[in-house]
Formats: structure tokens, sequence, C-alpha cells
């Protein structure tokens, strides 16, 4: 039996306590349902009224059913609620109401619930997430091609975060000075890290492994591409000129989301040269 398929007074007294009825359509999370009424020494919530639930209840049932990923069963858990105020401002269910608009590509409904609403601060990472990833899907669909790094930077200058899910503290999008100086010190030493050097490196710059990975990645690409240009450009015009070395270019990691501006002057280390010297170097810079 569908759930859209039950009348309002059925579909209301399947989730009743006490109820052992085998129609279910949220699952695992059944077990929230089948209270005994009158339980020894238990004190009880209060039940929502005509609905048989207590909002602890169904909050606990939105949170175990956006982290089962099972959105079109939340969806049809959040229509079932009834006509509560204080039952839908509670946290969890405007969270699970956010999920499923998202979902749904309901991005005005989203951003309606998150700039209306104050969250703790625990849920800000998942719904600055999916404030974000809403704004890019749009103005991906607007220009007809995935965003890079830059696009989505200023996505996100366009359509700051609201105060209801962000602190105020501003979030870097660039990796810091001191790792920048020792990756790229290590590139004019060696441009293909080992494993166990890549992660040593991402112990002292504080990025992940990936990060270090990526920008040594993008590093090189830029490279070849810029000798591949002065190479044609000497081909064409400059015969018998020495052409000049692509130097160091500003360089964009877009797998990671940071931006990393390499500067001309800088150092390059003989075969001997260590990470331990590249720290202490930045350190003193």
């Amino acid at each position: 039996m569908m759930l859209a398929s039950i009348q309002p007074a059925e579909r209301l007294s399947l989730f009743r306590p006490g109820s052992r009825t085998t129609v279910n359509p949220y699952g695992d999370v059944s077990m929230l349902h089948e209270q005994q009424a009158g339980t020894v020494n238990s004190p009880t919530p209060p039940m929502l009224p005509s609905f048989g639930f207590t909002q602890e209840q169904v909050a606990c049932v939105c949170e175990v059913l956006q982290q089962g990923g099972n959105i079109d069963r939340l969806a049809r858990f959040l229509w079932s609620l009834p006509a509560c105020e204080h039952l839908h401002k509670n946290e969890s269910v405007l969270k699970a109401k956010a999920v499923v608009a998202f979902h749904r590509g309901n991005f005005k409904d989203l951003y309606k619930i998150l700039e209306n609403n104050q969250f703790s601060a625990h849920n800000h990472p998942k719904l600055q997430a999916l404030w974000l990833k809403a704004h890019y899907v749009e103005a991906e669909k607007l220009r007809g091609r995935p965003l890079g790094a830059v696009g989505k930077y200023r996505v996100r200058r366009k359509f700051p975060l609201p105060r209801t899910i962000w602190d105020g503290e501003e979030t870097s999008y660039c990796f810091k000075e001191k790792s920048r100086t020792i990756l790229r010190e290590w590139y004019g030493h060696n441009p293909y890290p080992s494993p166990r050097e890549k992660r040593e490196l991402a112990e002292a710059t504080g990025l992940t492994t990936t990060q270090v990975s990526n920008w040594f990645k993008n590093r090189r690409q830029r490279d070849r591409a810029a000798e591949a240009k002065e190479t044609t450009r000497c081909d064409d015009g400059s015969a018998g000129q020495l052409c000049a070395s692509p130097g160091y270019l500003d360089l964009k990691d877009e797998t990671c989301g940071y931006e990393v501006r390499n500067s001309s002057n800088v150092t390059h280390f003989s075969e001997t040269a260590s990470l331990g010297n590249l720290v202490n170097v930045s350190n003193t810079a």
C-alpha cells in the first residue's frame, strides 16, 4: 500500500504509538513508531495534536532519513506532518525541508528556508554546501557550461552565505603564503615528488595529500603549455634567437578550488635540497 493512496485520517494512524500495522513507508525507522503507551516510570513527552509523534521523534526520523539518503521517503514524511508551527520551526525539520528542496531543484524554497531561519553551528557546513551547490547549478544552467574555479569564486562573491548559516568568519580559498613558498621551492627542486614526499609536503604545508598532488599536476601542465607556446612563437618569428624559459606562472588549482599564485623570483635548490631546509627557509622568509 502506497502512502499517497491512504486517506489523511488513516495515514496519521500509521504513526501512532502501539500501532502494529504492516504498512511502513519509512523502512528502518519503524522502531521509532512502535512505542507502547503507559510505560511504567517513563515520562512521555507530549504528543503532537492528531499525529501521535513527539517533536523529538519527528526530528529523529528526519535525521535518520537524511543520513540514509532516502529523500523521497523524507519528502513523504514531511508532507504527512500536521500543521503545527512549533513543529515546522524545529531545526531538524527545517534542515530536512532544505535537503528535499535542493534535491528537487526547488532552489527558491531552499534559499527562503536558509535565509529566514537561524541554524546551529554544527549544521552550518552541510547547509553552506547546499547554498553554494544550488547557486553553482543555477549559474551552470545559465552559462551552459561547467564552472571552473574562477566561475565558482564569482558566484560566491555574488551570493555570499547568509548569516543564518555562517558565523561571519571569512573562508579562505587560497593557500597560505608559507604553503605556496614551500610548494614553489620544492617544484624547482623536483616537479615529480614521490608519494612519501607528497605526504611530507602535506604535513609541512597543512594541506591534504590530494591538494599537494593537484598543485604539482596543475603546475606541470601550465609549464608544459607555456613551453609549447614559447616554442611555437620562436618557430614563427624568432629563428636564431634564444627563447626565454616560461618562468613561473599564475596557477589556479581548479580541482581543489584553491587559487595559487606563484612569483617569478624563486630560488632553485640543488639535488641535495631537503624538505626540512625548505621549511626552515620559509619560516625565516
